[in-house]
């Protein structure tokens, strides 16, 4: 075995075991945040080979508003980067001297499509988080637990495992991680046949975020996440309909749902796990929205390490409206020549479904960024332990906010040939507008029935 085989292996025995103890880290140990670790804990300095380089401090708002000066929340970013050219081209034909460094999902892409390809680039840091969530993150890794493995205690604001010890501790980095205190976007599904045809849906969607807002954070004594509503606006068939849901630090969720016919607001239990996403032809679990969100329940959890891999990163060429859908969207994958991946670490977590719990996806491989605790991408096997879905996030970090999302998503079928990509927001009217002040009744059952009867 090579030594970078027999490193993974041992770091996946001692962090197995380690999931199995005492999750706070020693004092020791979190003095190493901000020091060899960066303020969220990932690596600082630069890969031994130099593929990834030292971490310094990502791209701040104010570098970017001196150089961008015209820039407003809402616009679609510039063309960062633009002038990078790849440094290397993985293909049908290479694919299996890199498979250490790609997910399952991408090696059979590029096994069963022989014209699909992956340029990479220079690998680029941009991460970067506010002081106030770095301050709280350094809090969080001697005092954050989970109790009974999915309800999170003693952690506010910032990452609360800096740090993991275990998979759950690593996934939980990703659902509560900062993405600012309130937000209102458009956003949409693209469902693409094996042919190539496309069914669309768009809505309209606005969260608060209770946990990482330290606005909020001090006046939630109910341990929320975040509350949100999403109103259909095509197609016609779903207009007007609205989901609400409010997320707590427990794992539980609460959801309702109206419905223009009926004209009243039901609660919605089963708004959660693999119930398909609304608008994507059961293309999409609900489970699968921004990469993984919900109860930990269902599922073991691994931390099986961390490794250098191919995620899709940095593409701001991806998200600009003069990239139109027909040039970007093809039959079974997007147009390969328009993405673009870099080399970064990540955190690797396996989840195989417990017994007695039922979920159309039987097992997860997730890869997450250590940079940003943002999913880049997850191997998702049904039942028979077959490859099936391959989530991909397209990490994009909107800088002057401070957040990365993976944003557009694809969920790629391979048993269908179909994929559905989410908030491909290339030909929508505006991306998001960050910091809008919402009603203190906005995410209420009574406000979501008198706005759907107007």
């Amino acid at each position: 075995m090579s030594r970078s085989g027999l490193n993974f292996l041992a770091a996946f025995l001692c962090l197995t075991l380690a999931g199995q103890a005492n999750a706070k880290v020693s004092t020791a140990e979190a003095a190493q945040i901000g020091q060899s670790l960066t303020e969220v804990g990932a690596e600082k300095a630069a890969s031994a080979d130099g593929r990834i380089p030292a971490w310094t401090g990502g791209i701040k708002p104010a570098d970017f508003g001196t150089k961008f000066a015209n820039f407003k929340q809402g616009n679609f970013y510039p063309e960062l980067f633009s002038e990078d050219k790849p440094l290397l081209k993985i293909t049908h034909d290479n694919y299996k001297k890199y498979v250490t460094e790609l997910p399952a999902g991408a090696q059979l892409m590029l096994e069963r499509y022989p014209q699909y390809f992956l340029n990479v680039y220079k690998s680029r840091r941009t991460a970067a988080y506010p002081d106030f969530i770095a301050k709280a993150t350094q809090e969080n890794a001697t005092t954050a637990h989970l109790e009974g493995g999915d309800d999170l205690k003693d952690s506010k604001l910032g990452f609360p495992f800096p740090i993991p010890k275990t998979g759950m501790e690593a996934i939980w980095n990703h659902k509560v991680r900062y993405l600012g205190s309130t937000v209102d976007q458009t956003g949409n599904f693209l469902v693409v046949s094996p042919d190539g045809g496309i069914h669309s849906a768009s809505y309209t969607q606005s969260v608060r975020f209770q946990y990482a807002n330290p606005k909020m954070a001090q006046e939630d004594k109910r341990g929320m996440i975040f509350q949100l509503v999403r109103t259909q606006v095509a197609p016609p068939r779903l207009a007007g309909q609205v989901t609400m849901a409010w997320e707590y630090q427990d794992g539980s969720r609460e959801a309702w749902l109206y419905t223009p016919g009926t004209h009243r607001v039901l609660k919605a239990p089963s708004l959660g796990f693999d119930a398909p996403m609304v608008g994507t032809d059961g293309g999409v679990s609900i489970d699968q929205g921004d990469m993984f969100n919900g109860s930990l329940k269902q599922y073991s959890w691994k931390l099986l390490g961390k490794r250098a891999m191919y995620i899709a990163y940095n593409n701001y060429h991806l998200q600009q409206p003069s990239l139109k859908y027909s040039a970007l969207i093809r039959a079974r994958h997007l147009a390969p020549e328009h993405l673009r991946y870099e080399l970064h670490r990540v955190w690797v977590v396996e989840a195989t479904l417990a017994p007695g719990q039922k979920n159309v996806i039987a097992k997860r491989v997730f890869y997450i960024d250590e940079d940003s605790w943002t999913i880049a991408a997850v191997d998702c096997y049904d039942s028979r332990n077959q490859l099936w879905r391959y989530q991909e996030g397209h990490l994009f970090p909107l800088i002057v906010n401070q957040i990365v999302v993976p944003a557009p998503m694809a969920v790629y079928d391979f048993t269908s040939g179909r994929y559905v990509l989410t908030n491909l927001v290339n030909e929508l009217p505006y991306v998001a507008k960050f910091d809008v002040k919402f009603s203190a009744d906005y995410f209420t059952p009574q406000r979501i029935l008198s706005s759907g009867r107007q």
